[in-house]
């Protein structure tokens, strides 16, 4: 094994549970389509509220990958988590992984922005109509915005150094990175992404403070950043949960090197501060491709955080042509997010999962609902486009000012 200075972070496996796919198989498909499943808000509760839109996954059953113990202490979003985290450790062909002999050589890191909402509003309940003898004893751990890392650790058995990062949506990222890190340090493994579960309605009332969030009730309108029709965002649930390793032990056992993090920064530059966000934003990108040891040109694609408010989308597409010049204007961009809803911490994961994809199969997918731009941006739309893709860019920001930006170079499988 090479020594931890040497030690460079791959990711070897992907888990995703998404509103358009319950698998990393379905989610590409539907993902280089185009398909976009926004629709209108069915969840129990939330039929009054002024939220109309978002991303919901109608096609999870927990029950038929989660035990039944695990699910009845743990939320929605963590039930995601699990589910997300099996897929990846299966794709990372560490599913079956003994971990009794080093218990610590596997962790965990994943970013919440809200936790169990549900669980939470149910027990709340129960409290306030019958009172606290009728509240279940997982109330104060289930809501936690960090009982998907807990949960994942205790019933896989990992621990390593497990964490989870609370960063804002851009959280996402930062959960990535913060996973390379401790990978570069010396840890095998560690399991890492994000899941949300925000549609609640105790947890949708909450986000109706967001001054960003698009309360149109025509789903293929919703959600349309970069256009002069942008409105705001509509929010969605489900995630996606990848196996980071160190590359070399990961060839020594056959593993699949889909990617390489080679690169990682963020800044904050406060809430609701779009304009202000074109520095940070643009420095983030800086800093990751410095990292990385990458040129601004050899950006081959860019996955783009895409509000959907037009000051920030200017801020974003602004960020790109000052941080990397000319080649901002003509490096083909995108935001698959479009179809599937904005997942606060989650994502920024699942376009990472997306980035990773699109490197495999030199194909960028598109953005949904999105045609006339008014930015000066090749933003991919209508249909995918072929690609020779050997760098991604991902970009992430947060309501509350944070900002991150990741750079992935292109993994070359078990060679």
């Amino acid at each position: 094994m090479s020594a931890p200075h040497e030690r460079r972070a791959a990711i070897t496996g992907i888990g995703v549970v998404a509103p358009n796919g319950t698998s990393t198989d379905t989610f590409w498909k539907a993902t280089q389509e185009g398909l976009s499943v926004l629709d209108r808000v069915t969840r129990e509760g939330c039929e009054h509220l002024p939220l109309k839109v978002a991303g919901e996954v109608r096609a999870f059953e927990p029950a038929a990958t989660i035990e039944e113990r695990f699910l009845v202490q743990t939320d929605r979003f963590t039930h995601f988590a699990m589910a997300a985290a099996d897929f990846a450790l299966d794709d990372a062909r560490l599913g079956q992984a003994d971990t009794s002999e080093e218990p610590y050589s596997i962790g965990v890191v994943t970013a919440a922005g809200s936790g169990g909402g549900a669980f939470g509003q149910r027990e709340l309940q129960q409290l306030w109509g019958k009172g606290s003898r009728f509240v279940g004893p997982y109330q104060s751990i289930a809501w936690f915005y960090a009982a998907s890392t807990g949960q994942i650790s205790i019933r896989r058995g990992f621990k390593g150094p497990c964490s989870v990062v609370a960063s804002d949506e851009a959280g996402g990222l930062d959960a990535l990175a913060h996973a390379a890190r401790a990978v570069r340090r010396g840890t095998d493994v560690i399991v890492a992404g994000s899941t949300e579960a925000p549609l609640a309605p105790y947890s949708v009332v909450c986000q109706l403070g967001y001054q960003e969030l698009s309360c149109a009730a025509d789903p293929s309108r919703a959600y349309r950043p970069f256009t002069e029709a942008a409105c705001g965002f509509v929010p969605a649930e489900g995630g996606a949960m990848l196996v980071v390793e160190a590359e070399q032990a990961a060839r020594e056992r056959g593993a699949d090197v889909r990617a390489l993090v080679a690169g990682h920064a963020a800044t904050f530059t406060g809430a609701s501060r779009w304009a202000e966000s074109r520095g940070g934003l643009a420095h983030a990108v800086r800093q990751a491709l410095d990292e990385a040891g990458c040129a601004p040109e050899e950006v081959d694609v860019v996955f783009a955080d895409a509000l959907g408010v037009p000051e920030a989308d200017r801020a974003e597409a602004l960020a790109l042509a000052d941080a990397l010049g000319a080649h901002g204007t003509r490096v083909p961009v995108t935001a698959p997010k479009t179809g599937i809803g904005r997942g606060y911490c989650a994502a920024p994961v699942l376009d990472t999962a997306a980035a990773v994809l699109a490197m495999e199969h030199g194909l960028i997918p598109p953005t949904p609902n999105v045609f006339d731009v008014c930015h000066d941006l090749d933003l991919v739309t209508g249909r995918a486009r072929v690609a020779e893709l050997r760098t991604a860019l991902v970009l992430s920001r947060g309501l509350m000012g944070s900002n991150s930006a990741l750079v992935l170079r292109r993994g070359a499988g078990n060679a």
